[in-house]
């Protein structure tokens, strides 16, 4: 969650490396993903573009293998290039749950997809690597910087793709159920200040705004929940922040210690937030800006220091940054713009070759747990949130200067700046046609699986993460596909 590197958020947890990078470099404020979730999210930044133009859909539609990335080029313009761990941002992966749970949105029922948020504690005080894997990639970042990068004559970029700050796996909820489980240790849980920990306000179920209710149900929140347990979710999150925080550290140290940091360009963001039970859900796939406000540090050579950027930005920049860094020639199709001008300190108003930075981005969201594909546009204070064809469900308009928490929706009080609104995203994107050719996808995806599995596809599909619901009224579920299809 981008809000936890400024405050007032970051009162909850110290963040000690992240902090440095704030002294000597520039955070961005308003940061966000171009969707809010992994792969799309992913395919955004290593592509440029706009989800609705790569086509990336849901967790398993990402960018094509063989796609020309920022970094494939700097390759190509001389830069040694290396990556560690998480990438996830080509098609194909991910579990057959994510897939037919995205493609099935459109059906008429309600099942749970997730297992129930909950935290669970592990090892003692002495337990600092929960995250083994993420360790382990921190690891191989450190020691190729300590024996590689040192010796190169020429530049290098380096890619470290952490999976925390992601809730685990929930073994408690059957093999199909997602991650649900806020795990860490009493090392890192220490770190956390339980009083400063904002219980986030709920709407009652009936308030739901529709789309946010059919997120709630799936992701298994719609549930009775104590104070003490939203705050711990809330507690163990944060913990798991500090643990991602320490493994930022190891690279900032390496560099330092090998004389590198002077010289090298270091960017800190991440491919979404965590709602960590604000809005009544955890995990990603929401506008809010729990889900969708990332985090983005940059420090390095030229890099402004102590600079605090209030100016809208997502991670589609990131891909003319790297070429500007590299100085390599721009595409002119890109969705981004470089923030070089931004971190050298210069007017907003600065024209590149592209003309000047938009005043607004765009976050879009197509896969599971939101039964609608979801359109978000930030311009000053307003965050504006469409849904389908704009029709059929009823916008949100929320005032960030008025209403950070985004309690209040205010799309009926204020008509002439929703209709400006939708006017701005319109000719950013025809969104009524891109949601109907995402629902053609699904069928189509759909009927194709379904075709691929002969005759056992009612049990194929009673055995994916809704399970425990489906099997409850299975004939009702299938009938409801039936009349889908």
């Amino acid at each position: 969650d981008g809000r936890l590197t400024f405050y007032p958020g970051n009162q909850t947890v110290g963040l000690p490396f992240i902090n440095f990078m704030r002294r000597y470099g520039t955070i961005f404020l308003n940061a966000y993903t171009n969707s809010p979730i992994c792969c799309p999210s992913r395919a955004a930044m290593w592509s440029g573009l706009f989800t609705h133009l790569t086509e990336s859909w849901n967790n398993f539609k990402g960018l094509d293998p063989d796609y020309v990335t920022w970094m494939d080029l700097m390759a190509k313009h001389g830069y040694h290039t290396r990556k560690y761990g998480k990438l996830d941002y080509t098609s194909g992966h991910h579990s057959v749950s994510n897939r037919v749970e995205a493609w099935t949105r459109d059906v008429d029922f309600l099942l749970r997809q997730e297992g129930r948020p909950m935290v669970n504690l592990t090892g003692d005080r002495k337990h600092i690597r929960v995250m083994e894997a993420d360790w382990q990639n921190t690891d191989k970042a450190v020691n190729w910087i300590k024996e590689e990068a040192i010796n190169l004559t020429q530049p290098f970029v380096l890619y470290l793709g952490l999976n925390l700050p992601h809730p685990y796996p929930s073994p408690y909820a059957g093999e199909n159920f997602g991650s649900s489980t806020f795990l860490t240790s009493p090392y890192w849980l220490e770190k956390v200040t339980y009083e400063a920990i904002k219980i986030p306000k709920w709407s009652s179920l009936s308030e739901m705004h529709p789309v946010d209710y059919y997120s709630s149900y799936t992701k298994n929140c719609t549930g009775e929940f104590t104070k003490q347990e939203v705050r711990d979710i809330r507690a163990f999150y944060y913990a798991m922040c500090a643990e991602t925080d320490a493994m930022l550290g190891e690279i900032i140290s390496a560099l330092r210690d090998t004389g590198l940091l002077k010289k090298t360009i270091v960017i800190f963001t991440a491919d979404h937030g965590e709602l960590a039970m604000e809005h009544r859900q955890f995990y990603k796939m929401s506008m809010y800006e729990g889900s969708s406000h990332v985090p983005l540090l940059v420090m390095g050579p030229g890099v402004k220091e102590q600079q605090q950027v209030p100016n809208v930005v997502s991670l589609v920049d990131i891909y003319p940054t790297m070429l500007d860094i590299a100085r390599i020639p721009i595409p002119q199709n890109l969705s981004g713009y470089s923030l070089i001008p931004l971190l050298h300190g210069k007017a907003e108003n600065e024209v590149s070759s592209k003309g000047p930075r938009p005043s607004w981005v765009l976050s879009e969201f197509h896969g599971c747990n939101v039964n609608s594909s979801t359109y978000m546009l930030r311009t000053g204070k307003w965050k504006y949130i469409t849904y389908s064809d704009g029709r059929s469900v009823l916008p949100q308009l929320f005032d960030l200067s008025d209403d950070p928490d985004e309690l209040t929706n205010v799309a009926i009080k204020f008509p002439v700046t929703l209709h400006s609104l939708d006017k701005m995203l319109r000719s950013i994107v025809n969104y009524p046609k891109v949601s109907s050719s995402v629902q053609r996808y699904n069928k189509r995806q759909f009927i194709n699986w379904k075709q691929s599995l002969g005759q056992n596809y009612s049990d194929v599909i009673a055995n994916l993460r809704w399970h425990q619901d489906w099997l409850k009224e299975p004939k009702k579920y299938e009938n409801a596909i039936d009349k889908w299809l």
